[in-house]
């Protein structure tokens, strides 16, 4: 079946893995793997220190568990259709970005969907883990930047992709809103999409350049204006004279 209307094409699965997408799938299964050791062999569990707890985070100033519980997984459901969704996202969305962008990228709304979190709920005792938030960042980005590209939702049914976010998007605030959908943290999955979106659609903010590259600008820019203005003034003197004779 051809989906090639509209600009619209097939997603392809499969293909070379991107190296920050490699290297992302790389460090969630090893800590995932070093959970499971902590807790099956030593009796020790980290997700109460490395996992997101926004009562830690907000009296105790935890700040690193706003990027650390990324890396966490509840079981193999959960770091399977992460993972898998980095993968499958990930890959066109760094060929597209660089390495450099879709990493900060990433980790801007894993990290913005851990603040959400951590304001809507300020003393909660609730143990958010999972790369959901930086995952549902991607999806956002993915329609916005390739909304009539088909997707095999659960491999079977073609629907574009700016539709699925839609869906996935009203999906997120309802159970968000309601409090209801199984314990999932449903305010970091919709913080992710929320920062994702804010960064590609959102108005852009005048960025830091390096100071030194800075002052050797102005530094130029002055020496220029000094040269312009003895040109001129030189040019003029040369020219007084001749414009006096004519």
């Amino acid at each position: 079946m051809r989906w090639d209307r509209a600009g619209a094409r097939p997603f392809v699965l499969g293909g070379s893995t991107t190296p920050a997408v490699k290297a992302l799938l790389i460090a969630n299964v090893a800590v995932f793997l070093f959970q499971w050791v902590a807790r099956s062999m030593v009796q020790v569990r980290i997700e109460s220190t490395f996992g997101l707890v926004p009562f830690e985070v907000v009296h105790h100033l935890y700040l690193w568990q706003l990027v650390t519980y990324l890396f966490l997984h509840n079981g193999l459901m959960h770091i399977g259709f992460n993972m898998l969704a980095l993968w499958m996202f990930g890959n066109e969305l760094e060929s597209l970005w660089g390495t450099k962008k879709f990493l900060r990228f990433y980790f801007i709304t894993g990290i913005g969907a851990a603040i959400l979190s951590t304001l809507v709920a300020p003393n909660s005792y609730t143990i958010i883990i999972g790369a959901s938030g930086a995952i549902y960042g991607l999806l956002a980005a993915y329609g916005v930047l390739f909304p009539d590209r088909i997707i095999l939702l659960y491999f079977v049914l073609p629907i574009r992709a700016k539709y699925l976010v839609l869906i996935l998007g009203v999906i997120t605030f309802w159970f968000s809103v309601s409090g209801t959908g199984g314990g999932v943290a449903h305010v970091a999955h919709l913080g992710g999409m929320l920062f994702g979106w804010l960064y590609l659609r959102g108005p852009r903010l005048p960025r830091l350049g390096n100071p030194l590259g800075a002052y050797e600008r102005w530094k130029r820019n002055r020496l220029r204006k000094k040269f312009q203005v003895y040109y001129q003034r030189t040019r003029g003197e040369d020219e007084g004279p001749e414009d006096d004779r004519r």
